[in-house]
Parts: structure tokens; C-alpha cells; sequence
């Protein structure tokens, strides 16, 4: 019997993914800190787009856009559980998926990088300025942890079912074999979900 094989959507190396994306999310985040750290000076403003978006060098004591001004150990309590959770996740269940890897190295990568802020000095480093709608300042690290859990929702809401939980129901199966692993040919085909 022939096995026909379609496009993978899981990693042939989820942890090199992981890995990867955590890696240059705080490579990132950290180049982009230090430029600004040493290139422009505390509270200047530099138009990029005048009056719809700036580079603004703000020091913040407080979570992700500035939220809860002053709370450091918790925030470092915080980075600290997310962290451990995603290592320990991965370790205990070895994803697989491309998205639930890039997502997780997103959140992983981000949390990292403020959390080093918040440990050596207190402060993390915000610049990017949205001055037409007014939002707080935020960092590289900020929207990767928003990317990485809005893609993290996705997968929740959106993803595939783990191949355990699918169970084929008794119509749906053909001598032993799920109905939709039939080919057409009588030949059987495989997806990495």
C-alpha cells in the first residue's frame, strides 16, 4: 500500500523554529533598545511620519504600553512564569506546528527582552510612538508578545484538533481507516497537523 504525503505544516525541527524566532525577537528588541538608548535623548521625539508616527525615547517602570507604573517584581515574577511555562510546555509536549512555534518563540523572545530591562535596570526601553491615535509607547518586545499571543489565540480558537483528540466517527470510517485518509486511488495519505 502507497503512503501519499501532502505539505507538513509541522516543522521538520520545532525547537530550531522556536529557538529561532525567540532568538531574533531578542536580538531585535535588544539592537533596537540600545540604538535608541544611545541615540536619542530621554523623552526627545523624532518624527518619522510628523504628527502620525515618532521615535520617543521613554524609560518605563510599568508592564507592556506603559500599564501599572512601578509594580517591577511583579513583572519579573511574571516574565519569569511566562518563560518556565513555555519551556515547560515545550518539553512536556513537543509541538510541532510551525504557527504554535513561531507564536510561543514570539511571546518567549519578547518576554526575555523586557524582562532583562527590568532586571538591570529597573526600566525597560520604549520608542515606538503611534502619535495620531495616541497610544502609549511600546517596544520590539511589546508587539511580539501581542503577535505572539494573538497568534497563540488563533491557534486555540482556530487551530487543527491534536491527532488524539480526532476520532473518526463510525460512519465516517472505511475498514479501520478514517474516510478522509482514503485517497481517491485507494491510496493512503498523511498531514502533519
Amino acid at each position: 500500500m502507497q503512503v501519499q504525503r501532502r505539505i507538513a505544516v509541522g516543522a521538520r525541527r520545532p525547537l530550531a523554529v522556536l529557538s529561532g524566532w525567540a532568538l531574533a525577537t531578542l536580538i531585535l528588541d535588544r539592537l533596537t533598545k540600545w540604538w535608541v538608548s544611545t541615540s536619542v535623548q530621554p523623552y526627545d521625539s523624532i518624527p518619522v511620519i510628523k504628527d502620525v508616527f515618532h521615535i520617543t525615547f521613554v524609560r518605563n517602570t510599568g508592564a507592556a504600553f506603559g500599564l501599572m507604573p512601578g509594580k517591577q517584581p511583579l513583572f519579573i515574577l511574571t516574565s519569569s512564569v511566562v518563560l518556565l511555562g513555555i519551556v515547560g510546555y515545550v518539553w512536556l509536549m513537543r509541538p510541532a506546528a510551525t504557527w504554535l512555534n513561531v507564536s510561543l518563540g514570539m511571546i518567549a523572545g519578547g518576554a526575555f527582552g523586557n524582562l532583562i530591562d527590568r532586571v538591570v535596570t529597573g526600566r525597560v526601553v520604549d520608542f515606538f510612538d503611534l502619535v495620531a491615535i495616541e497610544f502609549p509607547v511600546f517596544n520590539i518586545a511589546d508587539s511580539a508578545i501581542v503577535v505572539g499571543t494573538s497568534m497563540l489565540v488563533a491557534w486555540v480558537l482556530f487551530g487543527p484538533e491534536s491527532e488524539h483528540a480526532r476520532r473518526p466517527e463510525p460512519d465516517d470510517a472505511v475498514g479501520g481507516v478514517p474516510a478522509d485518509a482514503s485517497g481517491g486511488d485507494g491510496t493512503h495519505t498523511t498531514e502533519f497537523l
